[in-house]
């Protein structure tokens, strides 16, 4: 746990994507896949998956079902999770991560398992005030249920928190949640059909700072 305290004009959390937000894992899936485009093919149809599912069914299992769905071999998800310890943080998220703990709560919302997802976490050199993974709050997100796990044990509302995104499937359930949204889009992808654009989409996390130091000032609520 942090020992950070709210300042003024930032929000008391925020909470993060974890494995598109910070990490690149897209790298780790297009490696494991054996090229860009069937990484991207496969991840895709993962996040098909997620957003559909409803209760939770292990990650290890919706990993390996997408990849047997677009065509890949059993051997892409036993090298996705073999090279799970050598995922990397974006440019800019750990420093980013650093400017802000000193001023709010931080923490991590993630479509994984327990495991992995602890694992993950464990990337980023900050100490989380709550890391909620998918088996943990029994369902994937975009369902509001994570968002509002971890902001009942950080002991923050949904106005003041603010949440960093990976893909735009995350707005469905910002949108619902309440929480405002900085979209870190790395890789350009689209918004999906019927998410409610974010607040701030960037290719990069520079302007997350800046944002949350202007959070209580910067307008209504989405």
């Amino acid at each position: 746990m942090t020992s950070s305290t709210s300042s003024p004009g930032y929000p008391k959390a925020i909470l993060f994507d974890l494995l598109t937000a910070l990490l690149d894992s897209w790298a780790l899936w297009d490696r494991a896949a054996g090229s860009q485009q069937a990484g991207r093919t496969w991840r895709a149809e993962y996040l098909r998956l997620t957003y559909g599912c409803g209760v939770y069914v292990p990650y290890e299992v919706m990993v390996r079902e997408a990849a047997q769905n677009v065509g890949l071999p059993a051997s892409a998800p036993d090298a996705l999770e073999a090279g799970w310890l050598q995922l990397e943080p974006w440019s800019g998220a750990a420093q980013a991560l650093k400017q802000l703990q000193p001023h709010c709560k931080l923490a991590v919302v993630t479509n994984c398992s327990e495991r992995l997802g602890r694992q993950a976490a464990a990337r980023l050199p900050v100490a989380w005030d709550a890391v909620i993974t998918a088996e943990q709050a029994g369902v994937y997100k975009p369902d509001p249920k994570p968002y509002r796990m971890a902001l009942e044990q950080l002991g923050v509302g949904a106005a003041d928190a603010a949440f960093v995104a990976g893909s735009s499937y995350d707005m469905f359930g910002t949108a619902v949640v309440g929480l405002r949204t900085y979209w870190h889009n790395r890789i350009g992808l689209s918004l999906v059909d019927g998410a409610q654009p974010p607040e701030i989409e960037s290719p990069t996390l520079d302007g997350l700072v800046p944002w949350a130091s202007r959070f209580a000032a910067s307008g209504t609520q989405p």
